[in-house]
């Protein structure tokens, strides 16, 4: 944010908490269909920044069946100039009003990401629509963007973090499940064989309003911003709903793997189980409080007793992950060196068993209830985390009026209610067990 200082962003987090803290944010979100997108504008106090956040579904998710790596490609095409204007040109005037607006695809959603002035909001809106309607496709920018993809994976390749993540995916979910990912191997061939007239077709046929959403919060003239989206996107059809998420069962991989990679001063270990929940769901919420009592900050049990008493981590969590637009899974991660890793293994099981068969206290429930309601509210306190959250809640299937009941219902849960949770959705004898890493007595296979 290049046109605001230290101070002004200090101001506008004071500013929000405050609105949010006095008033509904439900009632005072203006949802409408303009141009065939899902809308949604909330005016708030701060002074002339406007943040605009949206999705289209034409992710991974779209192209897993043909090339894998074409909704990453065409995605990436989308700033490199439009049939109208040449990417310097788009560039130079953004940044001549200190504009940012960026694209990034993932598995599910092409994700756009704005901020700007007031006054520039037009401009924003006019190259936001222009870059997603009409990208020049180009064989010479196709050819850069397949590079840089590529080298892209194979920088993967030397993290053992992302080498856990991708082992510990293969072994959670079965082929056709949404968050199963593409082994880097194959996505590299992808890579390879995709061509300019796959992004061509697969643009066609995925990029539209239908179902595409856009919010945008700050400092909003909301006629003139609505009148604005339904120029900029008038007359755009198509787009595709995101396909219906299987239940996951299970993998195909062995429950423990090891990932040889030579030469590394640290092995990452992922202990992960499928959750078969969604955000939303019922135990959802208690099993996330009771996930974070065990491995969420420096208060988590992981952290206090693996590293701070044991010494034995540099760093250790856990967390549920992948469940907004299907069922998730439930993971620890954590870092051991190679001397330190049984040692560190068992001290996080031992952790993990204790979490599990004996349950949380009502100190830690009522502990980690304020810091997840202090947490949430912190977060709608500055235009991007507000306009994330509403994202977020549409995207989880939730009614907006979630967002002004969130912190009663986590006041709400009960101890037994977590350690319930715990028990009907999680078995540490069925998770996987996963090391990346110089693993000690492992060789290269």
């Amino acid at each position: 944010m290049k046109f605001l200082s230290r101070l002004s962003l200090l101001t506008l987090t004071f500013t929000l908490a405050s609105i949010c803290a006095h008033a509904q944010i439900a009632p005072r979100v203006t949802r409408t269909t303009i141009a065939g997108m899902d809308v949604l504008l909330y005016p708030t106090g701060v002074k002339n920044v406007v943040t605009i956040k949206g999705t289209l579904p034409a992710g991974d998710v779209f192209s897993a069946a043909t090339n894998p790596a074409v909704a990453t490609l065409t995605g990436m095409l989308l700033d490199q100039g439009t049939t109208k204007q040449d990417k310097f040109a788009i560039a130079g005037q953004l940044e001549a009003v200190g504009a940012t607006l960026d694209f990034s695809v993932g598995n599910e959603n092409v994700s756009i990401s704005a901020k700007c002035l007031k006054k520039d909001v037009p401009l924003v809106i006019a190259l936001l629509a222009e870059q997603l309607r009409t990208p020049a496709l180009t064989a010479e920018e196709f050819e850069k963007a397949k590079k840089q993809y590529a080298g892209a994976i194979k920088r993967s390749l030397e993290s053992t973090d992302n080498q856990a993540a991708e082992a510990a995916g293969l072994a959670l979910y079965p082929a056709g499940h949404p968050n199963r990912p593409t082994p880097h191997a194959e996505m590299l061939a992808a890579i390879e064989r995709a061509t300019l007239d796959e992004v061509k077709a697969f643009h066609a046929a995925h990029y539209g309003p239908a179902h595409m959403t856009l919010t945008a919060v700050g400092d909003l003239d909301l006629p003139q911003l609505q009148a604005e989206l339904g120029k900029a996107f008038a007359g755009w059809t198509g787009g595709k709903a995101l396909p219906a998420a299987p239940r996951a069962s299970v993998g195909d991989r062995a429950k423990e793997q090891i990932v040889f990679m030579p030469e590394k001063t640290s092995i990452s270990v992922v202990l992960a189980q499928s959750s078969r929940l969604r955000y939303g769901e019922p135990d959802y919420q208690a099993l996330r409080l009771g996930t974070a009592i065990l491995g969420s900050g420096f208060t988590g049990r992981l952290l206090g007793n693996v590293r701070d008493k044991e010494g034995l981590t540099y760093g250790i969590n856990a967390r549920l992950a992948n469940d907004t637009f299907a069922d998730g899974d439930f993971r620890i991660g954590a870092t051991f060196a190679p001397n330190l890793l049984d040692q560190g293994i068992a001290s996080t099981q031992r952790q993990l068993t204790l979490w599990y068969g004996e349950g949380v206290t009502e100190k830690e429930v009522t502990d980690r209830k304020t810091n997840l309601i202090g947490t949430f509210k912190v977060n709608l306190a500055t235009t991007d985390g507000m306009a994330g959250q509403l994202l977020a809640t549409v995207h989880r299937g939730l009614p907006l009026a979630w967002l002004d009941t969130y912190p009663t219902e986590i006041a709400a849960l009960t101890t037994a209610q977590v350690n319930g949770a715990i028990k009907k959705h999680l078995n540490p004898a069925d998770m996987v067990l996963i090391k990346a890493g110089t693993v000690p007595g492992a060789v290269s296979k």
